[in-house]
């Protein structure tokens, strides 16, 4: 697969679609598999079962890695994972059916597993 582009803003998925609070990445990044992982059950574990929760990304590009001390060429090295390609102002994850203050620790804690700075959004803002 090729390595893509990475520039501009998220033209799809960047408001809160499905759940009632969000997690909103402000910077651009390939995520890896496992850091969604830990994300997400970090979000399952602080909210006890209760509400719901929505990956809005996901890991469909592959990426290659060739062995430490190997000489160029040789072809295309083998399969080291799967990326979610992230631009700035995608959705990471939406939670619904928890009190705000709930929602905010949960995103809080996933947001510390992730590689970039990210910020708590909700469908409807405060009218302040």
């Amino acid at each position: 697969m090729h390595r893509g582009s990475r520039k501009g803003m998220a033209l799809r998925g960047s408001t809160v679609a499905f759940g009632e609070y969000g997690l909103m990445a402000l910077e651009r990044c390939w995520m890896d598999s496992k850091q969604l992982e830990a994300a997400r059950v970090a979000i399952t574990r602080n909210m006890k079962r209760k509400g719901k929760m929505w990956i809005r990304v996901f890991p469909q590009k592959s990426f290659t890695k060739k062995p430490l001390e190997t000489r160029m060429g040789k072809g295309k090295a083998p399969l080291e994972g799967w990326v979610a390609v992230i631009k700035p102002a995608n959705i990471l994850f939406e939670v619904d059916g928890v009190t705000e203050a709930e929602a905010r620790e949960s995103m809080r804690l996933a947001a510390t597993k992730m590689p970039i700075k990210t910020k708590f959004v909700s469908r409807h803002p405060h009218a302040a």
